[in-house]
């Protein structure tokens, strides 16, 4: 089975013409009766949304002062970001580090411990 490639339109994921039937499913379980009412409170309710985005907004700039115009907000956006090219940084990272300890100062990594049955097995009372 192949990955399909969709671009959503944000969160969820949804696509023009599933957005588009997810309207007419809600037209249909409405009704005609009480449509015009569900709709001035979709309409009200983005409104209030736009105008409390706008109020943080307006206070974000207030606090920042002419800061906040300098501020790259493009690298904030975390679209850019990709995940799995994150995680494979990451553990790119721990190795390199535990190599470069391992290693010390010789740049070799040292010798690995042999078993010595005449020695005793290390025991430790708070690890059991």
């Amino acid at each position: 089975m192949g990955r399909r490639s969709r671009k959503g339109s944000g969160v969820f994921d949804i696509n023009g013409w599933e957005l588009v039937i997810i309207a007419v499913i809600a037209m249909l379980l409405i009704g005609p009766e009480r449509l015009p009412g569900y709709v001035a409170k979709l309409r009200a309710w983005i409104r209030d949304l736009r105008s409390l985005a706008e109020g943080a907004k307006d206070q974000l700039r207030e606090q920042m002062g002419p800061e906040f115009d300098d501020v790259d907000w493009k690298a904030y956006d975390p679209r850019q970001y990709d995940p799995r090219r994150i995680v494979r940084e990451a553990l790119f990272e721990d190795q390199e580090a535990g190599v470069a300890r391992a290693a010390g100062s010789s740049g070799m990594p040292p010798a690995p411990a042999v078993y010595d049955p005449a020695r005793p097995t290390p025991y430790d009372d708070d690890a059991t």
